[in-house]
């Protein structure tokens, strides 16, 4: 059996300021956001992307990360504890975000960067697909090095002990996660993002598969305390990744019919 390490959360004290591991690890994925997105506008250059237009796309990303999280942490996991606490909704030093949330704050992020450049809402989310899911895997090595997101108890033979929670032999989910929705949903992206696809299938297959990895991960992952299981079940996690599924493999089916139906305007590499 495996015990956590008990990593201190803080990385670094520069006299009062404490960095910590989870912050870091948010840099870690905007960075790697920065430096493929590069690489995927070098390539695409014939299709008027910039090197530039990364940069501008992360700053309105970082803020749909923020604002998208915390919301979506607010309304889908304790809108009542916030409805009656409402200044603490500001708070997110404290923790609470959600993926779902951030993920719809990104959406909208990426809307208005398609309107200010000119390109088609599509365009931009077919690029920005495939440089999001080693992001996500930063994300899920936090959660472990915090010790946060338990997996559920267990008794298979890699089960880790997280002392800061309890004695019991658990999953260590976090990783599911980071080798699931991170490493190998981005490798799946990149290589299918590296050929010619009809408009949508890149963000399609984004959204099927990480509807998938995390409906998957959850069955490993131990719900929320003030949630529990939800409906036939499921976690809250399992409820939110179902219409991403769903969504994802409607748009791959809708993308090549399409394309099958006009002369396709491919998105390329």
């Amino acid at each position: 059996m495996l015990v956590h390490p008990e990593f201190d959360p803080v990385a670094v004290h520069l006299g009062p300021l404490a960095i910590r591991w989870y912050g870091l690890m948010y840099l870690a994925g905007f960075a790697l956001f920065w430096a493929l997105g590069r690489v995927r506008a070098r390539r695409r250059a014939s299709d008027g992307w910039r090197e530039s237009d990364v940069g501008d796309m992360l700053w309105y990303g970082v803020w749909g990360v923020i604002a998208g999280g915390r919301l979506g942490y607010v309304l889908f996991y304790q809108p009542a504890y916030y409805l009656a606490h409402p200044l603490e909704i500001l708070a997110v030093w404290t923790g609470g975000m959600s993926f779902h949330g951030g993920f719809l704050g990104v959406l909208v992020a990426l809307w208005f960067f398609a309107r200010h450049r000119g390109k088609r809402w599509l365009e931009v989310t077919d690029f920005v697909a495939p440089l999001c899911p080693l992001g996500l895997a930063a994300g899920r090595l936090g959660n472990f090095i915090n010790g946060e997101l338990v997996g559920r108890v267990t008794d298979v033979p890699w089960a880790m002990v997280f002392p800061q929670v309890d004695k019991l032999p658990r999953h260590p989910s976090q990783l599911y996660q980071f080798a699931g929705e991170g490493v190998l949903l981005f490798v799946i992206l990149w290589i299918y993002a590296g050929r010619d696809r009809p408009p949508g299938a890149v963000s399609g297959l984004f959204l099927a598969g990480y509807g998938f990895f995390r409906f998957v991960a959850e069955y490993a992952r131990e719900p929320d305390a003030f949630l529990g299981y939800l409906a036939g079940g499921l976690t809250m996690g399992q409820i939110l990744s179902l219409p991403m599924l769903a969504l994802g493999v409607g748009m791959m089916v809708w993308a090549y019919a399409r394309a099958g139906k006009e002369a396709p305007t491919l998105t390329k590499r």
